[in-house]
């Protein structure tokens, strides 16, 4: 049986794409109030969503057969709020056996006064950009992306542009082994000789940055026949208190205060496998970085430079302007392995959202590129069990 369905302005705002679903193919009609697209001509404005807004108005453009209620003008319902006036809309409009869909709890309640059957949308789902949907797997069915990877009878197998491969060894990279599934493909990607640019996005916790070192130190110490020079790191850098170009010392001297895990991380890993070419003095208990091997930049100090024959990782990549990252990536010449690692849940910089990102950017234009690849890591374990109980959460 053919519904009718209404929609309220969160479930827009909370699945841009609803109005297809709802569709089905042909099955059902969908119909949008008149105040739903005055809300929307106010939240585009909004910096937190304004991104989404044109997602969910680029929708109802594209969809020719939606519905959109007249508007109301009765000075009475001027007055109303714009849940009461939804209702009022919905309730005099001429559809036949309306379902108003909405997950506003309160606006359900009110529905259910007027005797207006009413729905939440079972689909939906907060935002996530690009590099949060494309976890570098494709579903079954699906025609693969170029280095992604896809579950066949409980195994990864891995599709790269010149053949495919199942994955069923573990890496160990520079006295690091994988605590799941999902580091071990990371190293697969950071490892692979074909692709040149690997993103990778999660959470905090995850091991991101500490596999991106390992992987470093492997391909610019020990590996063979290999270009790898010297190994770069680059971070975006947003201060609270004094600015850096303040603060005495040397550019590493300022740097300290914002990258000292990263010194943390190289240690542990120098701990597990000597890395005396990456210090200067490994018997110091400050363990200073050989600048010629291992250097640590802000971005401001990338332009102008070529960088070639040597890995690079590009930290807290959510947090570069689309030009930004457009103006580091053009600075790689012959010989680089670029790592970029982020999280677009946790954007600082106040000019970005979590669309709007040099992360995103970078895999929404580069995915499928024979380059490039992507991996969203995930598990049951992060860095320890208080941080496993705030992701699990969602705190």
């Amino acid at each position: 049986m053919q519904k009718n369905f209404v929609l309220d302005t969160n479930v827009l705002i909370e699945n841009p794409k609803c109005i297809k679903t709802l569709r089905n193919g042909q099955d059902n009609n969908v119909h949008i109030p008149y105040t739903v697209l005055t809300e929307l001509d106010k939240l585009k404005r909004d910096p937190r969503i304004g991104h989404i807004v044109s997602q969910a108005v680029h929708s109802i453009l594209k969809d020719t057969a939606l519905s959109i209620f007249s508007p109301e003008f009765s000075e009475k319902h001027a007055t109303l709020n714009p849940d009461d006036r939804i209702l009022k809309e919905t309730l005099n409009s001429s559809v036949e056996s309306p379902i108003l869909v909405t997950n506003d709890r309160i606006l359900q309640i009110k529905a259910g006064i007027y005797n207006l059957k009413c729905e939440g949308y079972k689909e939906s789902y907060p935002f996530r950009s690009d590099s949060q949907r494309f976890t570098g797997f494709v579903e079954e069915g699906q025609n693969p992306v170029t280095n992604s990877f896809r579950w066949e009878n409980g195994i990864p197998v891995f599709h790269g542009c010149k053949s495919s491969k199942t994955i069923t060894y573990t890496h160990e990279v520079w006295g690091v082994k994988p605590r799941n599934i999902y580091q071990n493909l990371a190293l697969e990607l950071m490892l692979n000789d074909d692709i040149n640019l690997v993103s990778v996005q999660s959470e905090a916790g995850y091991g991101k940055t500490f596999l991106a070192l390992a992987s470093a130190f492997y391909l610019a110490l020990e590996k063979k026949d290999n270009p790898y020079e010297k190994v770069y790191l680059v971070k975006p850098l947003w201060e609270i208190g004094a600015k850096m170009g303040f603060l005495p010392g040397t550019v590493e001297e300022k740097m300290q205060p914002y990258v000292r895990y990263i010194r943390d991380l190289a240690v542990k890993l120098h701990e597990q496998r000597p890395a005396n070419r990456i210090f200067i003095d490994t018997d110091s208990n400050k363990f200073r970085f050989n600048q010629k091997k291992f250097e640590i930049l802000p971005i401001a100090y990338i332009r102008g430079m070529n960088l070639e024959n040597c890995v690079v990782i590009i930290d807290e990549m959510q947090n570069m302007s689309r030009s930004e990252v457009r103006s580091l990536l053009t600075r790689m010449g012959e010989g680089v392995k670029c790592i970029s690692l982020g999280d677009t849940r946790q954007v600082d910089n106040p000019y970005l959202n979590e669309s709007n990102n040099g992360l995103n950017w970078v895999v929404k234009k580069l995915k499928n590129n024979k380059e490039y690849a992507h991996i969203v890591l995930k598990g049951e374990r992060s860095r320890g069990p208080i941080t496993d109980m705030v992701i699990k959460t969602g705190l």
